[in-house]
């Protein structure tokens, strides 16, 4: 049971042949332990539907009580700090007849009786002040609307009940106020079954229901966008690759689980998404990873990064904490060389002959302005620059 369970609960399964297994237990010759899982949402439904039947008609009573009692507690409450005040008014006058009452000479009693005064004296006051504040507080009287719109709620216990103001705790002190005890048995086979109620009601009472159990299995399903992503992926990687980039970006499978190549697998087959088949023949312009690019290039991994970082070639990335990707044509092949141009800048030669800056001379090499190559062998390796044209002599 949920919130609205009255008492412990008993279950009774229907008798089954003997040693047959049933749940995690085993009934042997008629007896024997059964466990079962059942939702209790349809069992509270049903006794809080028999309850709320139960207290219709007394509602309106209910609703003319609760009315009168938003009048009349705020008197009560009043009047018992009356008489709170009252009592401190008295500890104070008490205090001070002791303390005019002492010899002046005993100074040590007449001090302790002062201040034994002057504490009667400011809780007199503290006293007064709440019972003013309280008095001023006083909720003004109900208007005819606000009586009826409480009348109302008479007409509309459900409303009532499942509103968000009430709480757990509520709901089972107004079941204890009609219920004694709720006893469930159980029938239940391999597809559906039903809970026999009995409800004990105060007096002594006796309803039974009957509520059909059916056991739904929980949909389990893969992210709409993670089935996606692996349809695109496995144009491009295989499983154990998919797993990693599925891994990185945090994604988890159906059951919450982190992806493995066969889980992978899976998935694809169970979507009908194709195997990642490889080409056999690389060709010019195929993609190619940073370090299959590199080593055709003849350059180290970590050069062709950064000038991918940089942007000076393009690259492609299918999806975040995927590999990056270059496509492989001769224009970028063009772009790494054995031998620089005749004449051709390093770096620091460039700035000076352009005077610009380094971070102007990228920039500009990065939107096409300047060509630029990387020299991948020899003692002067590095980005040369293609230096400023030489103005025309005037002879």
């Amino acid at each position: 049971m949920g919130a609205n369970s009255l008492s412990t609960t008993t279950a009774r399964p229907n008798p089954r042949p003997a040693t047959t297994p049933t749940g995690t237990g085993q009934l042997i010759e008629g007896r024997g332990t059964r466990h079962l899982r059942v939702g209790g949402v349809a069992i509270d439904a049903a006794v809080t539907h028999a309850f709320l039947a139960a207290l219709a008609p007394a509602a309106l009573q209910a609703c003319l009580a609760a009315a009168q009692q938003l009048e009349d507690g705020h008197d009560a409450t009043l009047a018992q700090w009356q008489r709170q005040t009252e009592q401190a008014r008295y500890q104070a006058s008490r205090a001070e007849r002791r303390y005019r009452a002492v010899d002046p000479d005993n100074r040590l009693v007449a001090q302790g009786l002062e201040t034994e005064w002057n504490t009667a004296l400011q809780q007199l006051t503290d006293a007064q002040a709440e019972l003013t504040r309280r008095a001023t507080a006083r909720p003004k009287t109900l208007t005819t609307q606000e009586k009826q719109a409480i009348l109302a709620l008479g007409d509309d216990l459900d409303g009532v009940w499942s509103a968000p103001t009430t709480t757990d705790k509520d709901r089972k002190h107004l079941l204890r106020t009609l219920l004694e005890e709720v006893n469930i048995s159980l029938h239940r086979d391999h597809t559906e079954g039903h809970a026999d109620l009995v409800l004990r009601w105060k007096g002594g009472a006796i309803s039974e229901l009957s509520v059909p159990i059916k056991r739904k299995p929980p949909k389990i399903r893969t992210d709409e966008d993670t089935i996606e992503l692996v349809r695109r992926l496995a144009v491009h990687y295989p499983d154990a690759k998919i797993a990693g980039i599925l891994n990185r970006q945090g994604r988890r499978t159906a059951r919450k689980l982190s992806f493995t190549a066969s889980r992978v697998q899976s998935l694809r087959h169970h979507w009908s998404i194709p195997n990642h088949q490889p080409s056999d023949d690389p060709q010019e312009g195929e993609l190619l990873t940073v370090a299959d690019a590199a080593t055709q290039l003849g350059l180290a991994p970590s050069t062709l990064h950064r000038w991918l970082g940089d942007g000076f070639i393009p690259g492609e990335q299918i999806t975040p904490g995927a590999p990056w990707r270059i496509r492989l044509t001769d224009d970028i092949r063009a772009l790494f060389i054995d031998d620089a141009p005749q004449g051709w800048l390093a770096m620091l030669e460039a700035t000076l002959a352009y005077g610009l800056t380094r971070q102007t001379l990228l920039q500009r090499v990065k939107r096409g302005e300047l060509r630029a190559v990387h020299v991948r062998t020899g003692r002067r390796k590095g980005l040369r620059i293609q230096p400023p044209p030489t103005p025309d002599s005037l002879f």
